[in-house]
């Protein structure tokens, strides 16, 4: 990922605020992290609103749509109009990589609706961010590899292999968020 202008030059509003996620890419420091936070977010938000566990899989399934669809749609433009290759201000791709990471949680089990219920899905999520932040900036394995795909799909599939590869250590942490908060 590199920096490139902070606001872009000739993207159309709708491509800005997709791969901005609403102009969170362009809050500084760290936009990665900034732009990772909406899955996050969103799981305790519907936790904590009570719906069923589902609800939560399919938003964050949908999330990683959108951040994909997002990045690959407009990731050329994005490119071109920030000045950089990967620019820093795209943070679609964080969004939809840590949903990838959330996604592997048994949401069936942790989103329940007993007390605690909550206080798990923040341990867990907290967890998934973090392991996720880790190896979306380390990129280890092929991860970083995937960056030289041309323009959308490169901005995007590194941050989804590092989602994945913040699977292990997010579904201990549910294990561990079972096992202590039950």
């Amino acid at each position: 990922m590199t920096s490139g202008q902070r606001l872009p030059k000739g993207l159309s509003p709708l491509a800005l605020f997709s791969v901005t996620i609403g102009g969170l890419g362009l809050l500084r420091p760290a936009s990665g992290s900034w732009g990772s936070l909406p899955p996050v977010a969103l799981a305790l938000l519907i936790v904590w609103s009570g719906a069923p566990w589902w609800v939560l899989d399919v938003s964050l399934a949908l999330t990683v749509v959108f951040g994909t669809i997002a990045c690959v749609k407009f990731g050329k433009l994005a490119e071109e109009a920030f000045g950089a290759k990967d620019p820093s201000s795209v943070v679609a791709d964080e969004t939809a990589g840590c949903a990838v990471t959330l996604l592997a949680v048994p949401w069936w089990m942790i989103a329940t609706g007993d007390s605690n219920a909550l206080v798990r899905t923040a341990i867990v999520c907290a967890t998934g961010f973090f392991f996720f932040r880790l190896f979306d900036v380390w990129k280890p394995g092929y991860v970083g590899d995937l960056q030289s795909q041309p323009h959308g799909w490169g901005i995007v599939l590194d941050d989804l292999a590092a989602g994945a590869w913040a699977w292990p250590p997010t579904i201990l942490s549910a294990v561990i968020a079972l096992q202590y908060w039950a």
